[in-house]
């Protein structure tokens, strides 16, 4: 159908069509292969524009189905065929030949199934659900499409490194007069605080969108697993309107949903409200947490403060401080630091400390008594590893029981270590670059309170030269210290009293989580599984709570 488009469809950004990319690609960029295609993958045409035109409408790709009728495409596309009267889908589509000539035949487009929440083209959280399936009828010859075409099969997916094949039918003019399928066979990686995937492979411009994204791709029969298609943020386009990056839905419960309902013909019942990656985490499993400027930011910058969290199956994840001023809204994008089933089950503690360099690093204490410094973190992992003691080391192994990173010495960096033991003595380590482990002074001796404390959290809460502590008891009494030195313990304010609910504050930590930089916020995670953040918490108590995750 010449020149199609969806009636009142916006741009889709660089899969609109754009003529040629705004930058040039980085050396080294693989390119598209243009070759006969596959009767698996096609493209659609709707109302009454003959086939043969300039353009064509986006991609689509058959998938196995009991109906054997069902056609996968991105979610943008299906709301333009929603608004059609009439719309076809044409598997391997040949330029030049009519509808009676192709060679797999042409199939009547008879229902589409969208996601509720998604929004064309958004940025938002709801382009992570860029997908649509279509509902094909019976070609004149009374065949269903997956009899003819063959079939890929719908998979998803829960890492976002996959080695696959992208497929897709620019329909630019200039670019692919032919019509050709173009194919790319690329590494992904993690469009970051989304639940998507992103590649890189010039050539991917208009009429790309829905084209199936193939692992264990057989080039001979165009089989394989569909793990995602093009779109998402943006309809599947950066902010550059580069031909060379695209972005791809990762398929989870939300798309298998969908897929149940196309494969059964079922009406698309509403569905809860969609939140992003750090919302939909399961924040019950969260057993550590600790922020830090480790991606960049400064405490005199805009960007807030970077949390790293470690989950009880082992996966570590970063999640990086963002701009905004909503309180709702403190991070801006995800990074997996380590998988699940990691060394990092056997992390007991962790901890957020500066040795002097421009990101900050992280003290672990592992279960055999290791404990290890690594001098900075970033989003590419951990590095710098220093030993401070070996494994084995039954002092760390057996006693040591809470432990917080912070600058307790006046002028010093922020690479002090405070201890809790077994016993209730608490002990203070300072400046970690310089001295390891052995420059130790006590500063509580042996008791019988210390033993209860349950979470231990530094921040600037006062605006002393040292940093203050926060001790949340088994009771539920919260507690602040400021200004903590190694002459002693401060006299303490109580935060709040025994018996309150902060005895259901499974884990906290404090930042600098809101716009004033200053580390006076605590995230707390709840022993149901929700995620509050306090903002500007001081000696006259704990504010403005905001509840940024559902129990779970």
């Amino acid at each position: 159908m010449s020149d199609a488009v969806p009636a009142g469809a916006a741009p889709l950004a660089v899969h609109a069509g754009v003529a040629a990319a705004r930058r040039p690609p980085p050396s080294g960029t693989p390119g598209p292969e243009h070759f006969a295609g596959h009767p698996t993958v096609g493209t659609f045409f709707f109302d009454s524009t003959p086939l043969g035109g300039k353009n064509t409408f986006c991609t689509g790709s058959v998938v196995h189905t009991a109906v054997k009728d069902i056609v996968l495409t991105a979610g943008h596309c299906g709301l333009g065929l929603e608004k059609a009267t009439h719309r076809i889908f044409v598997p391997q589509y040949v330029s030049g030949k009519p509808a009676a000539d192709q060679p797999y035949g042409v199939f009547p487009v008879t229902r589409v199934y969208i996601d509720p929440r998604y929004e064309a083209n958004s940025k938002k959280p709801v382009s992570d659900l860029d997908l649509a399936f279509t509902q094909t009828g019976p070609d004149s010859h009374g065949r269903q499409v997956e009899d003819v075409a063959g079939a890929l099969t719908f998979t998803p997916a829960t890492s976002y490194t996959h080695h696959v094949t992208v497929l897709g039918y620019p329909s630019a003019e200039g670019v692919n007069p032919q019509h050709s399928l173009i194919r790319c066979p690329v590494t992904t990686g993690q469009l970051p605080g989304f639940r998507q995937m992103s590649m890189v492979c010039t050539g991917f411009y208009g009429g790309v969108s829905g084209g199936p994204w193939i692992e264990d791709y057989d080039p001979v029969n165009g089989t394989g697993k569909v793990i995602g298609n093009t779109g998402g943020y943006n309809g599947g386009g950066n902010d550059t309107n580069d031909d060379w990056v695209t972005y791809a839905p990762l398929y989870g419960k939300d798309a298998q949903d969908l897929f149940t309902d196309a494969a059964a013909h079922r009406t698309v019942n509403p569905r809860p409200p969609y939140y992003p990656a750090f919302v939909r985490a399961s924040w019950k499993h969260a057993v550590q947490m600790t922020a830090g400027y480790y991606t960049g930011g400064s405490a005199g910058g805009k960007r807030r403060m970077d949390l790293i969290v470690r989950w009880d199956d082992g996966k570590v994840t970063l999640y990086q401080g963002g701009d905004s001023n909503e309180p709702a809204h403190p991070f801006a994008a995800e990074f997996q630091l380590a998988p699940r089933k990691s060394i990092w089950t056997n992390a007991l503690s962790i901890t957020s400390v500066n040795t002097g360099g421009a990101a900050d690093g992280l003290t672990v204490r592992w279960s055999d008594g290791e404990m290890t410094l690594y001098t900075s973190v970033d989003a590419k992992g951990f590095h710098g590893e220093k030993r401070l003691a070996p494994a084995k080391t039954a002092l760390w192994r057996d006693n040591a029981q809470l432990m917080t990173g912070g600058r307790f010495t006046p002028g010093g960096n922020r690479d002090d270590l405070l201890v809790t033991w077994k016993d209730g003595h608490v002990s203070l380590f300072t400046d970690l670059a310089a001295n390891a482990l052995k420059k130790q002074t006590q500063i509580i001796t042996k008791n019988a309170t210390w033993p209860y404390a349950r979470q231990l959290t530094t921040g600037s809460f006062t605006g002393k030269s040292t940093d203050d502590i926060i001790v949340r008891w088994n009771d539920g009494e919260t507690t602040l210290y400021p200004g903590l030195t190694a002459k002693g313990l401060p006299a303490e304010t109580k935060l709040r009293p025994a018996k309150s609910e902060w005895k259901d504050a499974t884990v906290i930590t404090a930042g600098a989580f809101t716009t004033n930089t200053s580390a006076n916020d605590i995230l707390a995670r709840w022993n149901d599984g929700h995620l509050s953040l306090f903002t500007g918490i001081d000696a006259n108590g704990l504010h403005n709570e905001t509840q940024l995750t559902p129990a779970n």
